[in-house]
């Protein structure tokens, strides 16, 4: 479960993250280009992302089979 939770957050994020600044990247170095895209998305799948998904995860799952 914890690698499907992974891929929710990380692709989505990195999908966009290359819409929004992919052309300005692609005339970085590769080596650079990846430090760059590293840093930002593991920081944002640690503190906002797989966090985010758990607390949503964990509200939808709590409604789900809360007893009437």
């Amino acid at each position: 479960m914890a690698a499907v939770k992974v891929w929710l957050v990380i692709y989505p994020s990195i999908t966009l993250f290359l819409y929004f600044f992919g052309a300005e990247l692609a005339v970085l170095p590769l080596p650079l280009r990846t430090l760059i895209l590293t840093i930002i998305l593991v920081s944002w799948m640690v503190y906002v992302g797989l966090p985010a998904l758990d607390a949503l995860l964990h509200y939808f799952f709590k409604k789900q089979f809360a007893k009437p």
